[in-house]
């Protein structure tokens, strides 16, 4: 009998060990369960966030899909200290095994499975935990799925175990671990929660992130629950106790480690904060561009779908994820794909010119909130109808998400604007910090119109690199970029465009006009008369240069009647300006148009590059996630007037600086041999600065929200007290900065026997010995 039931007990042990046999073969064929195919097992799908670099190797910030900021590291980009932690905590034997660890697992079963004991430790090796994460990260939804997930995991181990080394398993698990906060991946967590890259994690920082392996939700360092934190801080010694038994630090080590506090250095990934915001914004819109369909835009966006166009056949960075394939035929995607971007920006001269505008914004700021402190219209003039002004309000309600989302709900408009009128606690945006208070969503409205907007870009007007860009006050408050996207009227700025067409159709410096004032006939047959700002030399014989340098206005208007205003809308779109709603009328003499900020960087670049315009220049590469370089691209350029031409503009241009409307440059210490125009439009809405040196071209616009909201006067309004100080703020710090190599003593080079009060005759293609402007007109 015993005989018999032993018999029968070696039949059951031999039929459970062929059951195991077929219960694993078959998940290895697929037969039960889901075993993911060979060629998804040599090339997991991850997805990887794509980096955008300066061109001083900074990362400016990332390009990712929601919680997804994974940025690829290699086994070489990590910390040894990582790894020792990763290693002592998780599975000791890592080396030994290969995908399972028999004596854990039998320990775990015995332990925990037989004698109930929670603190046996866990059977699942690395491997195992990577092979959940990749692809049996999905919670089984029934008994039998419960049964089948772990043995799943085995086979996928082992698998994985076969496909890849060692130091490829501990990469790929750390690059696949969300580690919560937006911080998916060991770079981008080392970076949130200690601002450093894994190959200079500490151990006890690694060890912090280590710990948050096995519950991240229970070890979240930055939790609002302090017992979530101390759980951080006791788990982070467990690793440490770890390290210590696995010989990776000694006892006193792990003694002074465990006594220190969770230092932090944790910064929120969030793409609306950082540097360089507005410049990744604008770079992932044009990136991600899909070729434009004519009967996707409406009427009133024609224009948009003119420069569009004009975009996708001309700039190869513009829509490059739907021009460009990768090796399977599929689009690039800058969210999945792991890209690298190397741009044109400079993170110092960028942070640079952010800093110029928040310092100069936060003293011109209160100036205005007090000037229109007790109007009933403000932040608009004073001078607009009130109707107006509630007009304007409404029309900026229904523009919120709040009133999209009450509309959608199907509030009537009586509702929505109750709730807007219904006060309530809010944080509001101030240049002194975020402020909680209490107003409604109406009156938040309006405050936020007060404040000043602005546009500055930086380029080289060599080849076209754009080393700051700044499109607003701040990104999170104010997102419309005024440096690429928006336009506003150019006022003055637009002068040297007509001086330009003056210079090439035989003018001079030198020529003299009488300074009077100027009547023209305009087509329709009505007299057209500018006012100046002032009257000095009036009806005295004047230079070209006199007039440019004052920006005076009936010179200006001696010049178009000259030239036509015809002419001048054909000179202004062959700088670079796509505004194809440039009207050829005589107060475009006086910058009637609208143009974007960048358009107007790259117009003047002409002037400094002897006659020849660059197009702004944002990236120079990109490269895959395996560093093979895709794409690179490369100055665009076209000559637009003479040399000649752009000599004598370089007289008259510096002349703005050292005898006329710029002359406030010098007061801030700038001593640079430089040029530049500063603009003002009717009312003070648009207030401009344009400078360059031999090196940097760069533009500034300031002004309100809609053009309705502007200084009351010039004192505060011009362009020489709103946008001029951010201008020099910039290079001021840009010169302060040896590392960037700009210097103050550089200076323009004009060939020696050149004369700038020659007309047209003066000769293009001689070759000439170089001398300083200092030497020319005096």
């Amino acid at each position: 009998m015993i005989r018999k039931i032993i018999n029968v007990l070696w039949v059951l042990l031999a039929v459970a060990l062929i059951a195991i046999v077929v219960v694993f073969v078959s998940i290895s064929k697929g037969w039960i369960g889901y075993m993911p195919p060979v060629e998804e097992l040599e090339n997991p799908n991850y997805k990887f966030a794509t980096e955008v670099f300066s061109e001083d190797g900074k990362v400016l910030g990332t390009f990712s899909m929601e919680k997804n900021n994974r940025v690829y590291s290699s086994y070489a980009d990590l910390s040894p200290n990582i790894i020792h932690a990763l290693i002592a905590t998780e599975d000791v034997r890592f080396a030994e095994h290969s995908g399972i660890d028999a004596k854990a697992l039998f320990r775990a079963i015995v332990k925990r499975g037989l004698l109930l004991q929670k603190s046996a430790g866990g059977g699942s090796t690395i491997s195992q935990q990577l092979a959940k994460q990749l692809f049996t990260e999905k919670v089984a939804s029934n008994t039998m799925q419960r049964l089948l997930q772990k043995p799943i995991e085995w086979v996928i181990a082992v698998k994985l175990e076969r496909y890849y080394t060692k130091e490829e398993i501990l990469t790929m698990y750390l690059n696949k671990f969300d580690f919560l906060n937006n911080a998916v991946g060991i770079k981008t967590a080392a970076s949130t929660y200690f601002g450093c890259e894994p190959k200079d994690l500490k151990i006890e920082q690694a060890a912090m992130l280590v710990g948050m392996c096995q519950n991240p939700s229970r070890y979240n360092p930055v939790s609002r629950n302090p017992k979530i934190r101390e759980n951080a801080l006791g788990r982070r010694n467990v690793v440490l106790r770890q390290m210590e038994k696995a010989g990776y630090i000694s006892d006193a080590e792990c003694d002074s480690l465990q006594a220190l506090p969770l230092k932090l250095a944790y910064t929120r990934v969030d793409h609306k904060e950082g540097l360089a915001t507005y410049f990744r914004e604008y770079l992932r819109g044009v990136m991600t561009a899909k070729k434009p369909v004519k009967s996707e835009y409406r009427g009133w966006q024609m224009q948009k779908y003119y420069e569009d166009s004009l975009s996708w056949e001309t700039n190869p960075l513009y829509g490059w994820c739907a021009k460009n394939k990768k090796k399977d035929g599929s689009n690039y995607n800058i969210y999945t794909d792991g890209l690298k971007i190397y741009t044109t920006i400079n993170s110092h001269m960028q942070q640079y010119a952010e800093e110029a505008v928040k310092e100069h914004l936060t003293e011109l700021q209160p100036v205005f909130f007090k000037e229109k402190q007790g109007s009933k219209n403000a932040p608009y003039a004073r001078s607009i109808p009130a109707a107006r002004v509630e007009e304007l309000l409404t029309r900026a309600m229904k523009q919120t998400e709040r009133y999209r989302i009450m509309k959608a709900g199907g509030a009537s408009e009586q509702e929505i604007r109750k709730a807007f009128d219904t006060p309530e606690e809010m944080t509001v945006f101030s240049w002194t910090g975020a402020k909680d208070t209490i107003m409604t969503p109406m009156d938040s409205i309006r405050y936020y119109k007060h404040f000043l907007r602005t546009g500055f870009m930086s380029m080289d007007p060599m080849n076209g690199h754009v080393k700051a860009y700044v499109g607003g006050p701040d990104y999170v408050n104010f997102q419309y970029d005024m440096a690429m996207i928006g336009r506003r009227q150019v006022g003055s700025t637009i002068k040297p465009y007509l001086y330009t067409l003056a210079m090439e159709d035989g003018f001079s410096p030198c020529d003299q006009v009488r300074h009077v004032e100027q009547t023209l006939i305009t087509e329709t047959g009505e007299p057209w008369s500018p006012r100046n700002a002032n009257n000095k030399r009036y009806g005295e014989m004047v230079t070209l240069k006199w007039g440019l340098a004052n920006s005076d206005n009936w010179i200006s208007a001696y010049l178009i009647n000259k030239v036509t205003p015809q002419a001048l809308v054909r000179l202004i779109h062959s700088f670079g300006i796509r505004n194809k709603e440039i009207p050829a009328v005589y107060s475009l003499s006086l910058g009637s148009c609208e143009i974007s900020v960048g358009e107007m960087v790259s117009a003047y670049t002409a002037f400094v590059n002897k006659g020849v315009r660059v197009a702004p220049l944002f990236v120079t590469r990109i490269e895959d996630s395996e560093g093979n370089v895709i794409s690179t691209f490369n100055p665009q350029m076209n000559e637009v007037i003479s040399i000649s031409s752009a000599y004598k503009m370089l007289v008259m241009l510096r002349a703005v600086i050292n005898e006329g409307t710029g002359g406030r440059v010098r007061r801030y210490g700038i001593t640079a041999d430089m040029g530049g125009k500063t603009g003002t439009t009717n009312d003070n809405s648009d207030a401009w600065f344009m400078g360059f040196t031999p090196s940097l071209v760069s533009g500034c616009w300031v002004g309100g929200d809609e053009r309705d909201i502007h200084f009351g006067s010039m004192t505060y309004g011009q362009g020489a007290a709103a946008a001029l100080p951010i201008w020099t703020k910039y290079m001021k710090k840009v010169y302060d900065d040896p590392t960037l190599g700009y210097s103050q003593t550089e200076t323009f080079k004009l060939p020696e026997g050149f004369d700038p009060c020659a007309g047209s005759e003066t000769p293009d293609g001689e070759v000439f010995e170089e001398t300083g402007l200092d030497d020319l007109f005096n």
